[in-house]
């Protein structure tokens, strides 16, 4: 498939098959908590703004809003991670499990905290997060019991995705375990990547950086932008490096305001212009790529027509405040006939 453009109708046949599908989430999950509020004056203490609170909200966040993306889509996802003995915790299950999100994966340990972001915005402008977190490394013990729990559910998966925050669960020996584990199985797997982990993160089938994540991950400096990615020649060396040194089955680099870069071995890279038409918050928009993609890689779409589907629903959740999501008739709707 040459073309940039993807019909409704097989937007329409990629989402129906992926409600037959399963999709298995692996990583850092977090309690994504907002606080709505206006502004009408400046502190007296402090040149800082005053938020006068209107309400609070809280959503799943990390590897969670991964899960709440496929879901939303309509595809059945599990969820596997850590979670601390607190009440985010209880929150977080809750809202797990209003949205259908399997969370029997979750494995439970005092040793941490669940991590929760607080988002103050203001007049639809994040003013300032505040992170409440443990960062280190998953127990050996806690690492052992997830690996377990998703043992048991991978024989019923079609695809995996890995969702690296950098807070501790993703280790390089439960990557290992899962990369091996897949392979036998033959399951897609999908990973959004940490760079200052600086895990092995070779023989995936997808990675899904952003720009400055691709650049770090190939140890290059980001010194020619061009509006024209072609003609972004370290763009472009990064592009090769990291096909040729993690060897993916795809590289998906996300550009922002300037799209995607599909790269695959032995191909020329494949642009996809933005279809934003506004931006107002970009949490959570890389968590809707990669599950949008995979759950299309499920359904038996092509990687072009995967992108393509991933880029209009990054689309839609950057055009509104928080970590959201995006649903089958909005996504078909942003598609021409």
């Amino acid at each position: 498939m040459n073309s940039k453009n993807l019909s409704r109708s097989r937007g329409r046949q990629i989402l129906t098959a992926a409600e037959k599908c399963r999709v298995l989430v692996v990583g850092d999950v977090m309690l994504d908590q907002f606080i709505w509020g206006g502004v009408t004056r400046i502190s007296p203490e402090a040149p800082v703004p005053v938020v006068d609170f209107a309400s609070e909200s809280f959503m799943p966040g990390g590897a969670a809003n991964v899960a709440r993306n496929l879901v939303a889509l309509e595809t059945p996802a599990e969820l596997f991670g850590a979670i601390g003995a607190d009440d985010a915790a209880r929150k977080l299950l809750k809202l797990l499990a209003e949205q259908n999100i399997g969370c029997a994966g979750l494995v439970k340990t005092r040793l941490r905290h669940t991590s929760i972001k607080t988002r103050i915005v203001a007049h639809q402008q994040q003013v300032v997060r505040i992170d409440r977190e443990t960062r280190g490394p998953l127990d050996s013990g806690g690492t052992d019991r997830l690996l377990e729990a998703f043992k048991a559910r991978l024989s019923k998966a079609d695809a995996v995705i890995v969702g690296d925050y950098g807070k501790g669960v993703v280790t390089q020996p439960l990557l290992n375990e899962i990369k091996t584990l897949c392979r036998q199985r033959g399951v897609w797997l999908s990973l959004d990547p940490k760079p200052v982990h600086h895990l092995n993160l070779s023989n995936l089938s997808l990675i899904t950086p952003n720009r400055k994540e691709a650049f770090e991950l190939a140890v290059l400096p980001d010194e020619t932008r061009n509006a024209d990615p072609f003609a972004d020649k370290n763009l472009m060396l990064v592009a090769e490096r990291l096909l040729n040194e993690l060897r993916p089955a795809v590289l998906l680099i996300t550009l922002g305001e300037l799209g995607m870069l599909l790269c695959q071995r032995g191909q020329k890279p494949f642009h996809i212009p933005t279809v934003a038409q506004e931006v107002f918050d970009v949490s959570g928009a890389g968590d809707t790529v990669i599950a949008s993609f995979t759950l299309a890689i499920a359904a038996g779409a092509s990687p072009v027509e995967a992108a393509i589907l991933s880029n209009h629903a990054a689309g839609i959740v950057v055009g509104k405040v928080g970590t959201a999501i995006t649903t089958p008739r909005e996504l078909l709707q942003s598609f021409s006939p």
